[in-house]
């Protein structure tokens, strides 16, 4: 039959052999300017989590979303793995899995992946990496980007500061705390940011919130849930009245009992972190505990790396920084709980940040200036 099939001079004839075969399918569409029947590969996007799942209101989802994205807009194929651990060679195993299948264009959420971009970047030089809120390294801290890597931060304590301002307008007086999980630079970041912000408000802006040291806490992890309610809980009976969360899983704890809270009859707020938290406070039809959230926009910079991917013009090499200059970093666009001028001198505040006439410092100790 295969040798009918090449002798075939008759258009009608070829149809009726390819259906006689029993072929569910048929050909694809030749592309503009090509006389066969080849098309080119979709894109295959993958993705290793961090701890935690795909739905952790936190890194993984942002991440997924961006990639999810960009597979309704981009015609990409994309698939994601969960490691059975969360060490160096857990990352690895997946990496290579994804590899494997074919998944070249491979995203990573989170610094715990350094140490295996910096291996894979090498083993797998056919491949692209995108690497969020980290830069490869041999466990040493000094970053090697390789052509085939991108290295993405953000300006956490710019998204730190606008929500500091936020809930200090909104407030206006009474007291704030901070949940951390793992005091590394990103959550170090939010606090400081977020403790500017309320400085800032304070002083330019009228407002009279307080932020004790007995109120900033680092948990130790982004996933115990318990301990992230008992801190909220401590915090709240000290006459906490609103709690910046840059905690994961333990912001979720958080989150919890401060609904809790709410529904009892207490007034208690939550500020979110990473993504827009308002959907996970809802503790009432749409009522939140969420006052607003410190975003950096994780989906735009998976979704932004893949363009640029089948845009040919992938920043291999680089290392990039989403801050307020270009839209990176900032609290969400619709905050219910937020009044008409809260949000107007939020964004007066932010305008500032971007035009350098507010320089929020990325280190605790600093000053703003």
């Amino acid at each position: 039959m295969k040798k009918g099939v090449i002798a075939l001079t008759s258009l009608v004839l070829s149809f009726s052999l390819l259906a006689g075969c029993g072929s569910s399918k048929g050909s694809e569409p030749a592309a503009s300017g090509d006389t066969g029947t080849k098309t080119a590969a979709k894109l295959k996007v993958g993705m290793v989590t961090d701890s935690g799942t795909i739905d952790d209101k936190s890194f993984n989802q942002g991440t997924w979303e961006g990639i999810q994205k960009a597979a309704k807009e981009l015609s990409i194929d994309s698939k994601y793995l969960k490691p059975a651990g969360t060490t160096e060679a857990d990352y690895t195993k997946e990496i290579g899995n994804l590899y494997d299948a074919g998944y070249k264009f491979i995203v990573a959420p989170g610094f715990k992946f350094e140490t295996s971009i910096f291996k894979s970047q090498d083993k797998y030089k056919d491949a692209k990496f995108v690497l969020i809120d980290g830069t490869p390294h041999n466990g040493d801290n000094k970053s090697v980007v390789k052509e085939n890597t991108v290295s993405i931060f953000f300006a956490e304590h710019e998204s730190g500061f606008l929500a500091g301002v936020a809930m200090a307008l909104q407030l206006k007086e009474g007291q704030a705390g901070f949940i951390g999980g793992m005091n590394i630079p990103p959550v170090q970041k939010y606090n400081w940011g977020f403790q500017q912000g309320v400085k800032y408000a304070n002083e330019k802006l009228g407002t009279k919130i307080t932020i004790k040291a007995e109120n900033v806490v680092y948990q130790g992890s982004f996933d115990n849930v318990a301990a992230g309610g008992q801190l909220a809980a401590q915090m709240f009976d000290r006459g906490v009245n609103a709690i910046f969360c840059a905690a994961g899983g333990v912001g979720v704890g958080a989150i919890n009992e401060a609904k809790t809270r709410v529904k009892a009859g207490k007034k208690v707020w939550i500020v979110g972190v990473d993504v827009d938290q308002y959907k996970d406070g809802v503790y009432e039809g749409e009522k939140s505990v969420i006052l607003t959230s410190a975003m950096k926009k994780i989906d735009q910079a998976a979704f932004d790396m893949i363009k640029a991917e089948k845009d040919g013009k992938f920043p291999g090499g680089k290392t990039i920084t989403f801050d307020s200059k270009n839209d990176g970093v900032g609290i969400p666009d619709k905050n219910p709980n937020l009044t008409e001028d809260t949000v107007k001198k939020v964004t007066e505040t932010l305008g500032k940040i971007k035009s350098g006439e507010i320089k929020v410092a990325a280190e605790q100790g600093s000053l703003i200036k």
